[in-house]
Formats: C-alpha cells, structure tokens, sequence
C-alpha cells in the first residue's frame, strides 16, 4: 500500500506544492483546509498530475476537530505517513510586544500549539507501531529568531518549537522523525502572501525589514531533504545571515 502525506493547512502556496512533491514520490494526499470548494480545485490540480489525492475539511482552530479528521483519513486511505502541518489564517499580522494582550495570545494558541498537538497524539501510536513516520512543522521566522515589533504569532509559535524539539528527541530510536521549517520569506502564489508573487523588487517590506518572496517549490523541496534525511530538528529558509533579524 502506497504512503499517504496529510496536508493540514493546504492551500495554492506550501500546501499544494508540499502535496506535489510528495505526489511524485508516489504518496497519495489528504488535504485539509476550512473551504471545501477550495480543497476540490487543489484535488483536481493534483489529479491532473496523476496523484491521487481528496479533501477533507475541518476548521484548525478547534483541537476538537483533530480525531474526526483523522479517522476519516484513515477511512479512506488506510494509513498516515506523513503530516505536513502549516496553516496560515487570511489577515495574520504582527503585533509590538508592547502592545499583546492576553486575548490576542489565546485566539492564536488553538490553531499554532493546541491544534499540532492533538494531531501527532491522534497519528503518533500508528506510526511507532510501524517503526515510521514524520511530523513536518512549518513556522514562521520569528519563532526562531524574536524581533521589535514581531510579536504575536512568534510566542505561540515559539512554545510549538519547543514542543517539536522535545518529540524529536523522544522519538529518536522509533523510526518516527520530527523536524521543523522556519520560513523567513513570503510565500509566492499563498492566498495568503503580503505581496504579489511578481513584485519587481522580489521582496517585501515590513517595520523596515525586507524578506524575499519565495517559491514553494523550493520549500517543498526542503521538506522532501528533511524527510528523507532525518539528520537535523530545524532548518530555517532562507538562512538568516547578519540583517536586521540578528542585531
């Protein structure tokens, strides 16, 4: 039976090309995202491709919903593999540290800490019993590295970074692999991306910082080392290098 890769957070940008990815390695692929008419358009693209593929929709910001999802995967492909966890709500912004109040935290906690974590216990026994796995995490960059101004979702990310550090080494000896991507760019072709995937400068702009637009492709392809390598627990992308980030 071939693997199946479940796409939590699916979307035009790192979901679909995630999916395609591992398509070609002979994965089939569960995609799951809030819109089922989305979802649809992103299964017929693959379809297209020749990779066998369906939708399965669930809202990500309530943890409750993590089993029913998961079952149904099951239901109809027999297996989990992999999980590529990534979702990125439309509007998410930064907030001054300054400035973050409780109520803020706790409306990012479900969907960046609580929701990551009832997927790896729903999917965590089978794959130990099958002696493989991987639990795939995308973040963003300032998870890894806190900046003035870059507040927010960096916390909530930070203690989910904690968490994938920990399962990693726990996991060492069972043939299951958890690994994190930070990624330190916008996303080219995300409904989600602050600029169009053709900006002339390649790169947006926020508090004065610049970030290069990136290919999911590219990222995707990262994805597929970490998987197949297993030899580390994070990578950022783009590596930082002495900008404004690590002043």
């Amino acid at each position: 039976m071939s693997k199946v890769i479940a796409v939590f957070g699916a979307g035009t940008g790192l979901g679909i090309s995630m999916a395609r990815r591992f398509g070609r390695e002979g994965f089939r692929v569960a995609l799951i995202a809030r819109r089922q008419e989305r979802l649809d358009a992103l299964v017929s693209q693959l379809a297209d491709d020749g990779i066998e593929a369906a939708a399965f929709p669930a809202d990500l910001t309530e943890p409750s919903q993590v089993p029913a999802v998961v079952d149904a995967i099951r239901a109809r492909f027999g297996r989990i593999d992999v999980v590529g966890y990534g979702p990125v709500p439309a509007g998410l912004g930064f907030t001054p540290a300054t400035e973050l109040d409780a109520t803020a935290l706790q409306a990012l906690i479900p969907l960046f800490l609580l929701t990551p974590v009832e997927i790896v216990q729903a999917v965590l026994p089978e794959m130990v019993e099958r002696g493989d796995g991987a639990f795939l995490l995308t973040q963003g960059f300032s998870a890894v590295v806190p900046s003035p101004n870059f507040s927010g979702p960096g916390p909530v990310m930070a203690a989910a970074r904690n968490y994938l550090y920990s399962l990693n080494a726990e996991l060492a000896d069972t043939g299951v692999y958890a690994g994190t991507l930070a990624i330190a760019a916008g996303i080219a072709r995300s409904e989600n991306a602050p600029v169009v995937p053709d900006a002339a400068d390649n790169a947006t702009a926020f508090d004065g910082i610049e970030f290069p637009i990136v290919d999911p492709d590219d990222i995707a392809e990262r994805y597929w080392d970490m998987y197949t390598r297993r030899d580390c627990v994070e990578q950022v992308y783009p590596e930082l290098t002495g900008n404004a980030l690590s002043d």
